[in-house]
């Protein structure tokens, strides 16, 4: 449903849609550019989409940025965009195939104008794709600003953000959808599924993918959860007796990653994202270097030499990595030595209080991994932006690079050293307890508590003259008091923070959980907490973040599959240091080991292989509660691949 409908000038109907906000210094000269290009005809060069200066807002004494723009477009330019976009819509022979003009009215559920074809979220998306394709012609510079240097082929919307013209662009929320939305999500404490389909509709493919991740991965948490509460209760003082949960861990992260990529697709088939074409990608608002031709776009565009980019990789920011690890693994020593201080103080007087005692270093060392994971993904985004890579997927994939490496080795290191080192069980069961319990309190004020605090007081004011319109007016709030609000909430900054706290959650559970059980019942209570926390800052905290379509969660994949090796090779070597594995080889180790490292060979071998009758195995149902992933979705993604109607070309 989109927002409450006017005509323009021009007698085209307008619904805003996305908003415009350039800086409030900016000159005259450069906003009648600006506008002009985005309502030309496309054939001009121009986005030709609707544009309307929005007026003042609830209490017009205040100086309010007069620079703000409302976006919309008609309802033949969303249809043309979205064939363009490439989006997959559903067929009426019930498969997903690319949307074009020309078949529009074979496609279900498009009836005459088609105004429920579209989502909010699909439409705001194509406004965003035209605004970001608007290119220069022969404009030298950004009129009004000599120093934002133009050329032919660059994109005008990448230029004003870099050089702080354009302040932000963000798509308007819908009131009613979002107040539905926010009941059946999070408003009701209930034990049921996510409206998966619902989030996908309202923020995209990229947001509803995160939430189904982070509810599948509840869910695979409840078997290891369930074994673990008895095998814990029981076997409580007996921390030598893993061998058996370090089996079923060894099964467990094999399998359910597995199952996830069975559930990713199905959901991805649904929401026509499976066989859809990746987007040409244009360079990064921040890259820069020597104007020159390039080959593959045809176009004249900054170009930055490979050689430099990798020496500042290698001479530069490799060297910092590992001089943070140094500084991580010089923290952990300190850390010892107080588990050291602790535990001699007790031995020489063991009380209440001394015991306490023992669990201070470990939460010391809990909070100082925060506080090191905070400033260090801090310097590795200014070294990230400074190695200048042209594309955003480069730049985040070298960025979660440098990020995963630090954190595992600051959150785990410790473990690796007190498991196979002081092969010390009891202090690995006690550091583990306190590391999971202490990050998870942490985050939970970080995520939940704090911004919502902040929030509130950021819009304190504003929501207080709402309110007083509310009152007095007893009227619904209007488009323009809307985006006044809009736009002064947090900028939503992705799911790398979410996927980042869920890979160290897994690795926490994947790795050591065998002696410390109840790390799954933990991690399973803290994600949903996190379900309810994330719905309600993406529904009332963070300004809406455009859609942004995906078949899978992308780099984290690898991240997880690649902590799953390692929670393989460390359950296998637990288990062979186990004094009941010992018992069997008495007076062999090199045949203790022989057998450790064949056994870790075949386990990490035979992840590879396809996984016979996994349906309905252990939790393998998808997060959205439908099972579609039958040998007709393979049918028919074969025939998207050779049918040039169902691939979309």
């Amino acid at each position: 449903m989109l927002p409450e409908a006017s005509v323009d000038s021009s007698g085209c109907r307008f619904c805003p849609l996305v908003v415009v906000e350039l800086a409030s210094d900016t000159a005259e000269e450069t906003v009648a550019w600006l506008l002009s290009r985005i309502r030309d005809k496309q054939q001009n060069g121009g986005a030709e989409l609707l544009v309307e200066q929005m007026g003042p807002g609830v209490d017009s004494e205040e100086k309010e940025n007069p620079n703000v723009f409302l976006v919309g477009a008609s309802w033949q330019r969303l249809l043309a965009g979205a064939e363009e976009t490439g989006f997959f819509k559903e067929y009426n022979d019930g498969s997903m195939r690319g949307f074009t003009l020309a078949n529009k009215n074979n496609f279900k559920d498009f009836k005459g104008d088609g105004d429920d074809f579209l989502s909010m979220a699909e439409c705001q998306s194509i406004i965003k794709h035209e605004l970001d394709t608007l290119r220069a012609k022969d404009e030298t510079h950004v009129p009004g600003h000599t120093s934002a240097k133009l050329y032919p082929g660059k994109s005008i919307v990448r230029r004003l953000q870099s050089k702080g013209i354009l302040f932000q662009i963000f798509p308007l929320h819908e009131k009613e959808e979002l107040k539905r939305l926010s009941f059946s999500w999070y408003n009701k404490m209930k034990l049921s599924l996510q409206p998966l389909d619902d989030i996908r509709h309202y923020f995209g493919e990229g947001q509803a993918l995160y939430f189904g991740f982070l509810e599948y991965f509840t869910f695979a948490l409840m078997p290891m959860a369930l074994v673990g509460v008895p095998y814990y209760l029981f076997d409580w003082e007996d921390y030598d007796k893993y061998v058996i949960f370090a089996a079923f861990n060894l099964v467990w992260c094999t399998v359910i990653l597995e199952l996830w990529k069975r559930c990713s697709a199905t959901l991805a088939y649904q929401w026509g994202t499976l066989s859809r074409k990746k987007a040409f990608e244009e360079p990064r608002p921040g890259f820069h270097g020597v104007l020159g031709f390039n080959p593959v776009t045809g176009r004249e565009e900054p170009l930055y030499p490979n050689v430099k980019r990798q020496l500042r990789v290698y001479l530069v920011s490799l060297p910092f990595v590992l001089l943070c690890l140094y500084l991580s693994l010089y923290v952990m020593m300190i850390y010892f030595l107080m588990e050291g201080w602790a535990l001699k103080i007790h031995d020489e007087e063991p009380t209440f209080w001394t015991e306490i005692l023992l669990y201070i270093p470990s939460i010391i060392y809990a909070v100082v991994i925060e506080i090191m994971n905070i400033i260090y993904r801090y310097a590795a985004e200014y070294l990230t932006e400074w190695e200048n890579h042209r594309l955003e997927s480069s730049y985040q994939n070298h960025l979660v690079l440098k990020v995963l490496v630090f954190n595992f080795f600051n959150c785990f290191a410790s473990l690796f050293y007190i498991a196979f080192v002081m092969q010390d069980m009891v202090l690995l069961r006690q550091s583990l307890a306190t590391l999971l319990i202490t990050s998870q309190i942490l985050n939970q004020f970080m995520e939940a508590f704090l911004p919502y605090w902040l929030q509130r007081r950021r819009n304190k004011k504003m929501m207080r003259k709402v309110q007083k319109r509310k009152t007095l007016e007893d009227k619904e709030l209007p488009v323009v008091d809307q985006v006044r609000l809009e736009a002064d909430m947090s900028t939503y900054l992705g799911t790398f923070d979410d996927y980042l706290e869920l890979f160290l959650l897994f690795g926490y559970v994947s790795l050591f959980s065998c002696v410390y059980p109840l790390a799954a019942v933990l991690v399973v209570l803290n994600n949903i907490t996190e379900v309810y926390s994330d719905a309600f800052k993406m529904c009332r905290v963070f300004k809406r973040p455009f859609s942004e379509p995906a078949a899978n969660i992308g780099v984290w994949q690898l991240a997880f599959e690649a902590m799953s090796v390692i929670a393989v090779v460390t359950n296998c070597a637990l288990i062979g240091m186990s004094p009941q594995v010992k018992t069997y080889f008495q007076g062999s180790e090199e045949q203790l080991i022989f057998w450790t490292v064949a056994i870790e060979g075949q386990i990490l071998c035979s992840r590879d292989e396809p996984l016979k009758n996994s349906r309905g195995v252990l939790f393998g149902v998808c997060p959205s509660g439908q099972e579609k992933m039958t040998s007709d979705f393979h049918q028919i993604r074969i025939r998207s691949i050779s049918d040039p109607l169902l691939s979309g070309s």
